[in-house]
């Protein structure tokens, strides 16, 4: 068997073991949405899987070590997110559905729909940091793609801080961010996340078999832009914010952009999600 696919076969095996640890732990505590959390995490824990399994190259340790700063960044803010504000409705909503029509019980519906899924997906977006760390020294590529994953990690970061701070205030309750980077786009984190992707694309693509990691980036800026990212967030912000259409007329969906010359609605000012 090429060394690849034996690489690509002990990273499948560990991170299932780590999502079925944390399915099990999710029964005891009846929430699933600490999930959300180990998705940053769970790429790091594939990375270092590659990594360790062979000797280390230049570009091995740029994608390494880029994708464990996002994931302890994200990881961390999601984890935190979690502590403070409890179980998500989504993934509340999502079992409560699947007990009514399906007549699952908690623990099939958080192991298929949530854990397992997760698992995949998550395997598919690693790809560059799985099939990237290959010999070679780093070239203009890689450092274009360590820069963009960088400028990505720095954007979520500040949009994540920006719209924490708005929210924490009071006085902007029920109004909609539209400040900071929030101004130039709707969705700054979502942003940043697929510019880390891209960039860590590039890198891995320097080797030449890590060209073959494409459908990671294209499938995180599909679940950013069309599935569980984008519409999630804006169909309920349409739904519980008075100001947010004028916002979307007037400011960029996703790559950031100046706002458009529109007249502001009468006492909008600024909380997203």
């Amino acid at each position: 068997m090429p060394a690849i696919l034996t690489t690509l076969a002990v990273n499948a095996a560990v991170s299932a073991l780590a999502f079925l640890v944390l399915w099990v732990v999710s029964l005891r505590i009846k929430d699933v949405s600490f999930i959300d959390a180990w998705w940053g995490p769970s790429m790091a824990l594939l990375a270092w899987s590659a990594f360790l399994q062979a000797p280390p190259t230049p570009h091995g340790l740029l994608l390494t070590g880029l994708c464990t700063l996002w994931a302890a960044r994200l990881g961390g803010y999601l984890f935190w997110r979690w502590r403070k504000h409890g179980a998500d409705r989504r993934y509340v909503s999502m079992i409560a559905h699947a007990e009514k029509t399906r007549g699952w019980g908690f623990a099939k519906t958080a192991l298929i729909f949530v854990f397992s899924l997760q698992y995949v997906l998550g395997f598919v977006v690693a790809l560059p940091v799985q099939l990237g760390q290959q010999p070679g020294a780093l070239g203009p590529l890689a450092w274009a793609g360590a820069a963009l994953a960088i400028v990505g990690v720095a954007f979520e970061t500040i949009g994540d801080a920006q719209l924490t701070a708005f929210k924490a205030d009071p006085a902007n309750a029920g109004k909609v961010m539209d400040r900071g980077l929030w101004r130039y786009t709707r969705h700054p984190n979502y942003f940043g996340d697929a510019c880390v992707w891209w960039g860590l694309y590039l890198i891995a693509a320097e080797t030449g078999l890590g060209a073959w990691s494409l459908p990671g980036p294209v499938l995180i800026t599909f679940l950013l832009t069309k599935w569980s990212g984008v519409p999630t967030t804006e169909g309920r912000m349409r739904k519980s914010k008075p100001g947010y259409e004028a916002y979307v007329a007037r400011t960029s969906g996703f790559v950031p952009w100046f706002p458009r010359n529109l007249p502001l609605p009468e006492g909008e000012g600024g909380a997203r999600r």
